[in-house]
């Protein structure tokens, strides 16, 4: 066994002659596994909790979406968009049409995204699992136009989940010039009815903003005849999102932008990885600060063991060899602090998964809601590779300055 590691494993389960010194050890091994606990259940929640938003954004947004890279719209006929919904891995192609509108119901009103998709909109998206109410998914029926509002869009209008009357929708003409004698004419004006279904994204943006309605009833309000706004794509089961995105970006060109689910939502995730990178250094931060305490704690085994130190020195040890005993005794008070708290935090995330110990509200649509599921509670595979290696990268930095 190599002697300076030898001597340091037993110094590090020996009695000390002055207590005081076992007491600073035990300290220094519980500062640095409380934080590397706090380490892992922190990052560990915060990856739960950005895995959870992707969850309700999937039941709307769709898998791959194409959008025009410069203005609003692009023609529904352009050659290569119907080459890309012919491609072998799309499953289901959405043609897509939204814009901004008023909403207007008896003495309320709103402005909403009114957001008009094809037939087989329920088949790219999972909105069928997050409908309420007593009727269908439908968007037409002969000449009846439908309107599936958010449920917080709901309340707002005074709707109720099944309206008798008809929703008016406004929306400003987008030619000829505006004549303030009249003002009705610089608005298109449309009527949707009641589906007697809402959805519940739990998501504000959603829920309180947008409408779901047909394709040709948003082509007539906003005049986008023959155009769309985005073309909504799902891949068949087995495929890689990231290569397929690639390769209809390459088919596409830099006239379009195809942008995949977390794209879609830039700036939610933008902002949960900003959260996620202060918590990291934060917590960083307060775990070399506990590792402080071993010098602490190495400075007094030194001044303990100075009688030894002279022993082993008669004995032949080099100054090198007894510089390494002190290293290595820092660098095991390090990493049995560091393998008892990735255990503990582990622990706590298991338990959290199974029992539910933690949690922080009923209400739906909040942010703190969210977090029941994914704060303590997502699985140990949560941590993502970049977390881990972060995470140990860190740690054996610590072992090996101390």
């Amino acid at each position: 066994m190599n002697f300076p590691f030898y001597i340091a494993r037993r110094y590090l389960f020996s009695k000390k002659s002055t207590h005081a010194i076992n007491v600073i050890s035990l300290i220094s091994v519980l500062g640095v596994a409380v934080a590397t606990m706090a380490l892992v259940v922190v990052l560990s929640g915060f990856n739960g909790f950005s895995d959870l938003v992707a969850s309700f954004f999937t039941n709307f947004d769709p898998q791959i979406k194409i959008e025009a890279a410069k203005g609003k719209a692009m023609s529904a006929n352009d050659p290569l968009l119907l080459k890309v919904k012919k491609l072998p891995m799309v499953e289901v192609a959405t043609e897509c049409v939204e814009d901004q509108a008023l909403a207007v119901y008896h003495d309320r009103q709103a402005m909403v995204n009114v957001k008009g998709v094809e037939d087989n909109f329920d088949s790219l998206t999972h909105i069928s699992n997050i409908l309420y109410g007593e009727g269908d998914f439908r968007l037409h029926t002969a000449n009846l136009q439908y309107g599936v509002l958010g449920i917080r869009l709901a309340q707002d209008l005074g709707t109720g989940v099944e309206w008798q009357d008809y929703l008016h929708i406004y929306a400003p003409q987008r030619e000829g010039q505006y004549d303030a004698s009249n003002p009705t004419d610089a608005f298109v004006k449309d009527s949707l009815i009641s589906p007697g279904v809402l959805f519940q994204v739990k998501q504000m943006k959603y829920d309180k903003g947008y409408i779901i309605t047909s394709l040709e009833f948003a082509r007539r309000v906003f005049n986008r005849q023959g155009e769309i706004t985005s073309l909504e794509l799902r891949m068949k089961p087995g495929v890689d999102i990231d290569k397929a995105k690639e390769e209809i970006q390459t088919l596409l060109g830099d006239n379009y932008k195809v942008l995949d689910r977390y794209e879609q939502q830039a700036d939610t995730f933008n902002i949960m990885r900003i959260e996620k990178l202060f918590a990291y250094v934060f917590l960083t931060f307060i775990l070399m600060v506990a590792c402080f305490n071993i010098i602490g704690s190495l400075s007094m085994l030194i001044i303990d063991k100075k009688n030894d130190v002279i022993t082993l020195r008669n004995l032949g040890a080099t100054d090198g060899q007894i510089r390494r005993i002190f290293l290595f005794e820092g660098r095991m008070i390090s990493a049995a602090g560091a393998v008892i708290g990735i255990a503990l935090g582990l622990l706590l995330c298991w338990l959290q998964q199974t029992y539910g110990l933690v949690q922080l509200g009923d209400q739906a649509g909040t942010s703190l809601s969210m977090l029941i599921q994914s704060v303590f509670t997502p699985k140990i595979s949560s941590l993502s590779s970049s977390q881990l290696s972060l995470l140990a990268g860190f740690l054996c930095g610590i072992l090996y300055v101390i």
